[in-house]
């Protein structure tokens, strides 16, 4: 029996979106369409492929399996799209970027696009988890995240190590210091990232390893509220300082009695980091990569 390939691409799809609407979207298509398309594979070789309810689809063991080969197939077929769309020259084409967090894939997209004007590019931004997912699942070309993975699939490059600091508001106690030390934080109510946070996990290891605890809490889910709570002075916060920006209403306080350092990297997957394009990004990484200072 031969694969009808229409049929093998709605269901990779369906598996990536874990719905049939969304696949449908995604390939232009009727959702029946799609919803036929699967269930001809599933009838052809009288299989199981999902298992359907009123929220959604999850993959049976087999097509948990054949998902496994299909984002292998399908991430072949794109390498060799993108390696005779730009012809080895990088003129025309395009390249999906992914990133935990704006500051610091922003500088690296600006000189991508400096130095590949052609090119076309979207940015997709999730927690590290999530990004790292799309580029397994070859929804993405490349990352900057502050995850490392385990994983052997994906090859990492260490882009930029910036210091965990604190910041309070300019009227806080605390910022007529020059440096703190962590138990002179956690005496203070703290503004922190949820616990998934890449730097909330650094400061809590540290805490640990001091036999510290945090005390009082507020717990905002956004980099962008936790500054905003700490400039209204209603608790001091840690953070990376390569992702606080100057704020007049702020004071940056490095930490004085614990070395802890965001690291992020440059993720593409293994199997594709001789193209072109994923090549010509991690040079404008390396070349758009600045150290960081503390600074008030």
């Amino acid at each position: 029996m031969s694969l009808n390939s229409s049929q093998l691409r709605a269901f990779h799809t369906v598996a990536v979106h874990r719905q049939f609407t969304t696949a449908a979207r995604a390939l232009n298509v009727t959702q029946p369409t799609i919803s036929n398309q699967v269930a001809a594979l599933e009838l052809q070789f009288d299989v199981r492929l999902f298992d359907r309810s009123a929220r959604g689809v999850t993959l049976t063991p087999v097509g948990e399996r054949l998902f496994e080969l299909t984002q292998q197939h399908f991430a072949i077929a794109e390498q060799a799209e993108q390696l005779l769309s730009a012809s080895g020259t990088l003129a025309g084409g395009f390249v999906r970027i992914g990133a935990d967090g704006p500051h610091h894939v922003m500088p690296v997209v600006a000189k991508f696009t400096q130095l590949y004007p052609e090119l076309e590019v979207s940015l997709q931004m999730g927690n590290a988890g999530a990004v790292l997912q799309r580029l397994a699942e070859a929804r993405l070309d490349v990352a900057i995240v502050g995850r490392k993975s385990p994983d052997t699939r994906f090859h990492f490059e260490v882009f930029r190590q910036s210091p965990i600091v604190c910041f309070a508001a300019i009227q806080h106690p605390l910022s007529q210091r020059d440096s703190v030390a962590l138990t002179d934080i956690v005496k203070h109510k703290m503004i922190l990232r949820e616990p998934a946070s890449e730097t909330r996990q650094l400061f809590e290891r540290a805490l640990r390893a001091g036999r510290l605890t945090i005390g009082e809490h507020l717990q905002i889910e956004s980099r962008e509220a936790v500054r905003e709570a700490v400039a209204e002075n209603l608790g001091v916060g840690v953070v990376s300082l390569a992702e606080l920006d100057p704020d007049p209403r702020l004071r940056v306080l490095p930490i004085n009695d614990a070395d802890m350092n965001m690291t992020e990297y440059i993720a593409c997957m293994t199997d594709r980091r001789g193209l072109s394009v994923v090549e010509a990004f991690f040079d404008a990484a390396r070349a758009s990569n600045v150290r960081d200072t503390p600074t008030s």
